[in-house]
């Protein structure tokens, strides 16, 4: 599936060319007919009938509800719902508090383009794609700091020069690069009011460990905003969504190591965040699946940001990632899958 419209060819130019020329369009000097207007894609009553159609009914949904999903633009939620499970009595909405898990470090991503005002180092780029060599990071405990988790277990600080350059998912490389930049002293709270200081005061961020790569805390409706700031240009990330991105597939690329990405797929790592390039079913759109199930994406062309928020058991990721798309598909082309 390809994200974006296809826009069709206009009669305009043959108009130009036959007007005022009586044998063009038949005889006796007629007008020619005027030009069918450009279609602009589904509608947004058919985009919202078969995102919702898919939401409730495909077999990849109803196997990860209940969860709640939105779809939206730089100016506003177009359209959402919660879907519910037989015999659960689980309801998540738009201000459900839950934990984020990786979608934090799509937070930490956008957080560094801020603060170095757009230009990236060298050393910044290498550690928000996951590239560093610190690749040995366990776990942060909930009353640490930054650079108190950096320091225990031992581990978590260790640097590898075996593995640097080479793409490894895990924490360890944003938890340097947050003490590279000035965060090793913050806590819980403190990390939580720089985050919202700079990303947007409005957004309601907590951590529940001082851990930059999946320590936070939001809701779907603040994390939305977060998206929206991204589609308006109000953050510099939204501009550089996939640059950067380097392959993560152990099977077809030599240069990395390990990714939570079942390898039947092949998607790219950007700075905090994913891009779905596979070849067979990526669409191109970014992403920053969380580990309990929160994915959220902005489609390829910046038009639409999307949500499915959840909370399951560790490693649910990828299956909200396999029912958020979908909907994402339908909503792009107004068709249920």
């Amino acid at each position: 599936m390809k994200s974006g419209f296809f826009i069709s060819t206009t009669l305009a130019t043959l108009a130009m060319l036959c007007a005022g020329l009586s044998a063009c369009g038949g005889g006796g000097g007629s007008d020619p007919a005027p030009a069918s207007p450009p279609s602009s894609g589904p509608t947004e009553a058919q985009r919202i009938a078969a995102a919702t159609t898919t939401a409730n009914n495909h077999a990849l949904c109803t196997a990860v509800a209940p969860f709640y999903w939105e779809l939206g633009n730089r100016d506003g939620a177009r359209a959402s719902g919660s879907v519910s499970r037989a015999g659960s009595s689980t309801v998540y909405t738009a201000n459900t508090s839950m934990a984020l898990a990786s979608a934090t470090k799509w937070l930490f991503g956008a957080y560094v383009v801020e603060k170095r005002a757009g230009t990236l180092s060298a050393e910044d780029v290498r550690h928000l794609t996951l590239r560093s060599g610190y690749t040995n990071f366990s776990i942060c405990l909930q009353g640490q700091t930054v650079d108190g988790c950096l320091a225990f277990p031992a581990s978590n600080g260790q640097y590898s020069a075996d593995t640097d350059g080479r793409f490894f998912y895990g924490g360890g490389h944003m938890q340097k690069l947050g003490s590279l930049i000035g965060l090793g002293h913050m806590g819980n709270g403190e990390l939580a009011t720089e985050f919202r200081a700079v990303l947007d005061d409005d957004v309601p961020i907590s951590f529940n460990q001082p851990q930059l790569a999946g320590g936070a805390e939001s809701t779907p409706a603040a994390y939305t905003r977060f998206l929206r700031r991204m589609l308006a240009g109000q953050l510099r990330l939204g501009a550089q969504l996939g640059s950067n991105a380097v392959c993560t597939n152990p099977d077809t690329c030599p240069n990395a190591l390990a990714t939570p990405v079942p390898r039947t797929e092949s998607w790219s790592y950007s700075l905090g965040h994913w891009v779905e390039t596979d070849p067979v079913v990526g669409d191109g759109a970014f992403n920053s699946a969380g580990a309990f199930g929160f994915y959220p994406w902005i489609d390829a062309t910046r038009s639409w940001y999307g949500v499915l928020a959840r909370q399951a058991a560790a490693g649910s990721g990828i299956e909200s990632a396999n029912c958020g798309r979908l909907i994402r598909k339908a909503w792009v082309t107004g068709v249920a899958p």
